[in-house]
Formats: structure tokens, C-alpha cells, sequence
């Protein structure tokens, strides 16, 4: 597999999170950790299936613990995060902070082993994160010491993804297949945080539960597996650029679907979005040829 086919299958996964707060709204009145639970049980599952489908079951009988456990803290961990951090702060605030995990790949990515961060992909990552700030931001924030709390789960959030998403790329040799027993372990993990923390609600309606299905397919499913082979194989940092394309098209498809309003902003976001990436790519894109010539 080609670094440009291992990129772009990864940018599968920015595709499917841009339905995230769709299906996440659908779902409702489910609490945060009961969806978790029933999402990674599906997603796990599909990815159980795909496992033994391939007859590989095997390769997953070699793998060290350590590598579960840091997979599972990853996936666990972060919607764990992010679900507290929108329970303590308001969604904008605590949205943007929680989106720093692209810029923080980019940035973070440079320390890699074959790795180089250049100029090109700061100046694309920080033109993208101002394009997602628009966003995450269209209809004003106040900032409020109350939502402190929230603010800093927000964060820690933020640099949960961004190192399992750089450290992902350090266990290369591993073969995708683990993503499934990550998602396993997930909604296993999910279950004691439900039953401690939250009163059991079920999805109410048809679309409800169709909601559940769709996340535990698409988002919190497949977009896992097709991001491990983009951060081991692709452009990790073209892919941490690429991904401030999700809540440009989390916001589209809501208006879509009803949920949000059109507005100018989106316009000046989407070139900003498009910009930064391009930058960052066309960093990449002189850095190969150099290395070529070299």
C-alpha cells in the first residue's frame, strides 16, 4: 500500500466523524456512556467478525498487553474526556479546546522517528484551526471561571487522541486488526461507568436506535480501523491537517438534515479549512521531492 492510498483511506475516518453529532443527536435521550458502551459493542463487533472473516484471528494471540491496554486508554479515555468536558463547559468552548488534537498531531508527529515538521505544515495547521474556530465558535462564546473544570478536561481530551494518534504511528508493525479488541475493551470499560454515573435511558424511537446502529457502524466503528492505517501508513501530518475538514462537515450535514442554520461563516471557514490543508500537503509534497533528489 501506497503513503498516498494509506492517507486518503484515512481520511475516510474525518468523513465518518462529520456524522458524529448527527447520529449523537439522533440518539437521544441515551446518556454518554451507555451510547458509548452500545457504539463500541457494535463497532467491536464488526470488527470481530472482519477478524475471522480473514482467518486472522491469530495474529491477534501475539500481540503484548501493553499494546491493548494503550489502544483501549486511548479510545476509552478519550470519549470518557470529552463527554465529561461537555458535562462541565459550554459545547463551543469546550469543542474548540477538544479540537486542538489535529494541530497537536501535526506538531507532535515532528518528533517521529523519519519525521520532519516543517514550516508549511505549522502555518497549515494553525490557517486550518482558525478555519475550525469559526465553526466551533459561530455563535459567540463567553468564557466563565465555572467552566474551568470542563476546560481542562477539554484538553487533556485534545492530547489523549493526538498521542494515541502519533504513538499509533511508532506501532506500525501492529497489525490493524487489534482496533477491534481496543473497541471490545471500550464498551466493556463503559458499562461500570454507566451503571456508576448515569440512570439507564434507551433510544425511544425507531431513529433512535437506528442512530446507535449507524455510530457503532460508521463513527465510532469504522473510522477507527481506516484511521489506524492512515496514521501507521499515510501522512500523519497531512492527516491531522486534513481532519479540521470534520466539524466544517459536521456543520453541513446538520444544516442539512435540519439541525443548523446556514451562515457566511461557514464560506470564510471552508477556505480556511482548504487552505491550511493545501499547505500542509504541499509541504509534504516538496519534502518527498527533495528527499528524492537527495
Amino acid at each position: 500500500m501506497t503513503r498516498a492510498t494509506a492517507t486518503a483511506i484515512g481520511f475516510i475516518a474525518v468523513l465518518l466523524w462529520a456524522l458524529l453529532a448527527l447520529f449523537t443527536a439522533g440518539s437521544a435521550p441515551v446518556p454518554p456512556f451507555l451510547l458509548n458502551a452500545l457504539t463500541f459493542a457494535i463497532g467491536g463487533a464488526v470488527g470481530v467478525i472482519w477478524v475471522l472473516a480473514r482467518g486472522r484471528i491469530a495474529v491477534l494471540r501475539g500481540i503484548p498487553w501493553r499494546i491493548y491496554a494503550f489502544g483501549t486508554a486511548g479510545l476509552f479515555g478519550y470519549h470518557a474526556l470529552y463527554f465529561s468536558a461537555l458535562r462541565l463547559a459550554p459545547p463551543a468552548e469546550a469543542g474548540l479546546i477538544a479540537y486542538l488534537w489535529p494541530l497537536l498531531i501535526v506538531l507532535l508527529s515532528g518528533l517521529l522517528p523519519g519525521e520532519r515538521l516543517r514550516a508549511g505544515h505549522i502555518v497549515g495547521a494553525l490557517i486550518s484551526f482558525v478555519g475550525a474556530a469559526l465553526i466551533v465558535l459561530r455563535n459567540g462564546a463567553s468564557f466563565d471561571a465555572s467552566a474551568t473544570p470542563g476546560l481542562i478536561l477539554a484538553g487533556f481530551c485534545a492530547l489523549t487522541w493526538s498521542t494515541y494518534s502519533v504513538v499509533s504511528r511508532r506501532l506500525g508493525s501492529t497489525p490493524t486488526e487489534v482496533v477491534a479488541v481496543f473497541c471490545v475493551f471500550t464498551a466493556i470499560l463503559s458499562v461500570p461507568a454507566h451503571v456508576i454515573f448515569e440512570t439507564t435511558v434507551w433510544p425511544e424511537t425507531t431513529f433512535g436506535w437506528l442512530s446507535v446502529l449507524a455510530l457503532g457502524l460508521g463513527p465510532v466503528g469504522l473510522a477507527f480501523y481506516v484511521w489506524d492505517i492512515g496514521v501507521k501508513q499515510g501522512d500523519i501530518q497531512v492527516l491531522g491537517v486534513a481532519s479540521y475538514a470534520a466539524p466544517l462537515l459536521s456543520t453541513m450535514v446538520l444544516i442539512a438534515a435540519g439541525f443548523a442554520e446556514p451562515s457566511p461563516i461557514l464560506l470564510g471557514a471552508a477556505c480556511l479549512i482548504t487552505f491550511g490543508a493545501g499547505v500542509a500537503a504541499l509541504a509534504s509534497r516538496i519534502a518527498s521531492v527533495r528527499s528524492r533528489t537527495e
